[in-house]
């Protein structure tokens, strides 16, 4: 995926996960499971956005970063 891509994919990502956060109260655990989905993979998009970019700014190819595990991404902060 190119950045303008992957910017589209966090949007709507955000977008869904705001309406679930919304909505949150009346949720049931279908909801609370895709919230969390969410939130992992908005975690894997703004890695391999900050992979591009870094390897971009040092002269490197930006398609060479590479979607990492959630298990290695969740969490992070920014």
């Amino acid at each position: 995926m190119k950045n303008p891509e992957i910017l589209h994919r966090i949007t709507e990502m955000a977008e869904e996960e705001r309406r679930l956060r919304d909505s949150r109260g009346s949720g049931g655990p279908d909801e609370r499971s895709r919230l969390g989905e969410l939130e992992r993979e908005l975690d894997q998009c703004w890695d391999l956005l900050r992979q591009r970019r870094a390897k971009s700014e040092f002269g490197q190819d930006p398609e060479e970063a590479h979607t990492r595990p959630q298990s290695m991404v969740e969490g992070y902060e920014s």
